[in-house]
């Protein structure tokens, strides 16, 4: 018995021995380098679900652990922004994370107010249709002393979305009913021509300009252009010019009118954008009044002018990409809401698993607006 004693407790002192030998070896090996802090490795996003008010925007932030170990980061700070042309889209952060040793996949998730969606439509028409797309994230930890890693992404997005209007297709426009004066193809449209005029918060004007022939030996008078203009069906602009023009018999007048886009429906826009995996079918609709030499005036759908076009964006640059395994991202619980309308994102454990007719001869006109 006593020689079975003497060996437990020898056998406890090599234990310790040991113990204490590792301890020293992972700590000389922190001292010197040999071990080192995490570090961002990769950071993707990806649109989530939307509603009326917010968009979920999902992140996998890939964390590289240098040690041989796992470790409990109590004394880490994770925090990633996602900013569209400097406006601020969402922004989020976890601090204490556990993660495996060598590259983890952390999937978050935050919250986006879709208020936002105005102020970063104007940035991006006033920056010419183009958006910088940056994503932000920053470790901060304290284990080998205070340290911060970063890493940013940076994608540009790009759209044309009045640029097919300028055309010089030339195209007849028929009434109804056209008067007893008249017959069909009562005017051609020669000419369409379109810029983008100076945006505020609230608007965002698209200049248009029409040159119009009127092959009749009466003079006609346009008394009022005007314009509907939808986003995936939903209404972001209506109205009619005030501006009166003659074009004489066998002439052609150039009318100018401003279609209107209001900013304060984009956000409504923005949910089916979404919706519709980032696509976006734009038509713009317009009429004419046109008073007769008669005296009456008759409405003419300009159906022929109706500008359709298909407007598809890649925010994040993986819409086309799809969980190998169904991982699901968490809900944010709703006390980590932010007063911006942001939420502290939620850690998900790691458990493996991730988821033409010709009209009469005109002069061509030279100027085009883009």
């Amino acid at each position: 018995m006593a020689e079975r004693a003497i060996l437990g407790v020898a056998k406890l002192k090599i234990s310790v021995a040991v113990f204490g030998v590792l301890v020293a070896s992972l700590a000389g090996a922190f001292a010197f380098g040999v071990l080192g802090a995490p570090s961002v490795e990769g950071v993707e996003n990806r649109f989530g679900e939307v509603d009326d008010e917010h968009t979920s925007i999902e992140t996998d932030l890939v964390v590289d652990n240098p040690n041989p170990i796992g470790i409990q980061l109590g004394g880490t700070t994770v925090n990633y922004t996602v900013n569209m042309n400097e406006v601020s889209m969402a922004e989020g952060g976890r601090t204490g994370l556990s993660i495996e040793r060598g590259n983890s996949t952390l999937p978050f998730e935050t919250r986006m107010n879709n208020e936002a969606i105005p102020t970063w439509w104007v940035s991006h028409v006033d920056n010419g249709e183009r958006t910088t797309v940056s994503i932000n994230a920053t470790v901060r930890t304290s284990i080998l002393g205070e340290r911060e890693f970063d890493i940013t992404q940076e994608r540009e997005v790009e759209t044309d979305i009045i640029g097919e209007f300028n055309s010089d297709e030339v195209r007849e426009v028929n009434a109804d009913d056209p008067p007893p004066t008249a017959s069909n193809p009562i005017l051609f449209i020669n000419r369409t021509g379109a810029q983008w005029g100076p945006v505020t918060d609230d608007e965002t004007p698209v200049d248009m300009e029409f040159d119009v022939h009127n092959p009749q030996l009466e003079p006609y008078v346009v008394t009022e252009v005007g314009y509907e203009i939808t986003m995936n069906e939903v209404r972001v602009g209506e109205g009619a010019t005030e501006e009166t023009y003659v074009i004489p018999g066998g002439g052609t007048e150039t009318l100018d009118t401003r279609a209107v886009i209001r900013n304060q429906q984009l956000d409504d826009w923005w949910v089916t954008h979404l919706q519709n995996d980032q696509v976006t079918d734009l038509r713009i609709e317009f009429y004419a009044r046109i008073e007769l030499p008669t005296g009456n005036e008759i409405r003419v759908p300009l159906d022929e002018l109706t500008y359709e076009e298909t407007i598809e964006t890649d925010i994040f640059d993986t819409k086309d990409d799809s969980r190998e395994d169904g991982q699901t991202t968490p809900t944010p619980d709703s006390d980590d809401d932010t007063s911006d309308g942001t939420a502290t994102p939620t850690e998900t454990p790691d458990d493996g698993e991730t988821e033409t007719p010709t009209p009469t001869p005109t002069e061509a006109d030279d100027d085009t607006l883009l």
